[in-house]
C-alpha cells in the first residue's frame, strides 16, 4: 500500500517543499551554526523570556506596563481578574526581571524594567501585523 495516497495532494506538496530532496550535508554551514550557537544559559534564559511573553495575561499586562506604570489593583481592574491573579503573574514577570516596582507609601507600582521590553513587543506586533 501507497502510504502517499493517504495524504491530500496539497499536503504532499508542502511536504516536498520541506524536505531536502538532495541528503548532502554542507559541513561548513553545520559547523558555523554550531560556532554561533548560544550558550545553553542564555538558551534558557531566552526560552523563559517567550514563555512569559507567549501568556496572554503576561502580554496583557507587559502591554498596559509600556503605557505607564500601575498598581496591582489598577491591573486588576483593567484584566477583569483578581488582585491574586494579577500578583502571581507579576512575581514570574519580576523574577525574569521583565517589570520593576517602586513604592509610593503603602502602594507598589510596577513598571517595565527596561525599554528593551516594549521593543521586544513592538517588534514582534510588526511581526504578526506584516
Amino acid at each position: 500500500m501507497n502510504i502517499c495516497s493517504h495524504i491530500d495532494k496539497d499536503a504532499m506538496t508542502s511536504i516536498q517543499q520541506e524536505t531536502c530532496l538532495a541528503r548532502t550535508i554542507h559541513t561548513e554551514r553545520v559547523e558555523k551554526a554550531r560556532r554561533n550557537s548560544l550558550p545553553t544559559d542564555d538558551q534558557d534564559k531566552l526560552v523563559n523570556l517567550f514563555k512569559a511573553m507567549g501568556d496572554p495575561t503576561r502580554l496583557k499586562i507587559l502591554f498596559a506596563l509600556a503605557s505607564g506604570e500601575m498598581c496591582v489593583c489598577d491591573l486588576a481592574s483593567f484584566l477583569e481578574i483578581t488582585e491574586s491573579a494579577v500578583s502571581h503573574q507579576l512575581r514570574i514577570l519580576r523574577q525574569l526581571y521583565l517589570v520593576a516596582n517602586r513604592r509610593e507609601g503603602p502602594i507598589l507600582y510596577y513598571h517595565l524594567n527596561d525599554q528593551h521590553i516594549e521593543q521586544l513587543i513592538g517588534i514582534g506586533l510588526d511581526h504578526v501585523r506584516e
